[in-house]
């Protein structure tokens, strides 16, 4: 591995840095209430030469109320990063400024600015992050669940068997977990939660700064039966009780946790149960579907 380090003379993996190459800027933004803005972001945005936006109409209103005009304002999502990322990057290695903004918040969490910042990296161009307001970490300290330790999850797939396969991931996780959602999907991802979690407490948040600002606490079934009465309105960030002790122990008691799904299997057919049961076992024990087993099984021939 090679070692580089970033400060006031940032160096390439080569050891060189490029002559006049300007620099990356991860600008944040607000994320409902316009005054979440902070000076410093108002003057990066000001003096950069280049400003990267999702989206260019959004962000362009944001820089009319604070009477920003950069000299080019480009657009950079997830549909054109091919392209665009190398041509930004391009723009940097001759010298021009870039500060790269999402619609929200702080860039490069659950979007591609993560990628564009990987390319500069690679380039030797310094990255400089100017904080701001974040979505996940407002519900997160608001909650009044744990907060020593959590795991940021971002959105869950959309087809049915990843989520499933993302959750049994987190199943055992003790920390906070902490997920952002659509409210059109938000109700069927607090059913997927409460299949794979059980009915653990859980907090939505959502609307976070602006006027409709809403917290709902409860357990996942009572913030589901909410939901139903009140129709999800916004973006919302779930946050999740991570696994208790009592919840770890049982998990420990599990005479099944060390087998692999064959072996699993296999101890049930050895009780001369159908191979098909013996899947459909194994799937309840773990907490997946039939056909998750199946696949599992049809991998390791």
């Amino acid at each position: 591995m090679t070692i580089t380090r970033q400060s006031s003379f940032y160096v390439r993996d080569d050891g060189h840095r490029p002559e006049g190459t300007g620099s990356l800027y991860l600008v944040a933004t607000p994320i409902g209430n316009l005054e979440d803005m902070t000076f410093r972001a108002v003057r990066t945005l000001k003096e950069c030469d280049i400003i990267a936006a999702e989206d260019t109409r959004q962000t362009r209103k944001l820089l009319s109320h604070f009477e920003i005009s950069p000299s080019l304002l480009f657009s950079y999502h997830e549909h054109n990063k091919g392209a665009s990322g190398p041509e930004l990057i391009r723009y940097i290695i001759e010298g021009k400024n870039l500060a790269l903004v999402s619609d929200a918040g702080l860039p490069a969490i659950s979007d591609p600015g993560a990628d564009l910042v990987a390319l500069a990296i690679q380039e030797g161009i310094p990255v400089i992050p100017i904080p701001g307001a974040n979505a996940a970490l407002s519900a997160l300290i608001s909650s009044g669940l744990p907060t020593a330790t959590f795991t940021f999850a971002g959105f869950l797939p959309r087809e049915r068997k990843d989520i499933r396969s993302v959750l049994a991931t987190l199943r055992s996780t003790q920390g906070t977990l902490l997920f952002y959602e659509s409210p059109h999907r938000v109700i069927k991802t607090l059913a997927h939660l409460l299949e794979a979690f059980g009915n653990r407490r859980v907090v939505l948040a959502r609307e976070l700064t602006k006027r409709y600002e809403e917290f709902v606490r409860g357990t996942i079934e009572e913030c589901s039966e909410w939901l139903v009465e009140h129709p999800p309105l916004g973006e919302y960030v779930i946050v999740v009780e991570g696994e208790s002790k009592e919840e770890a122990e049982s998990a420990e008691s599990a005479w099944w946790r060390k087998l692999s799904v064959e072996e699993h299997v296999t101890h049930y057919e050895a009780s001369d149960i159908p191979r098909k049961e013996a899947m459909k076992k194994v799937a309840s024990d773990r907490g997946v579907s039939k056909r998750d087993i199946y696949n599992s099984l049809l991998s390791k021939e």
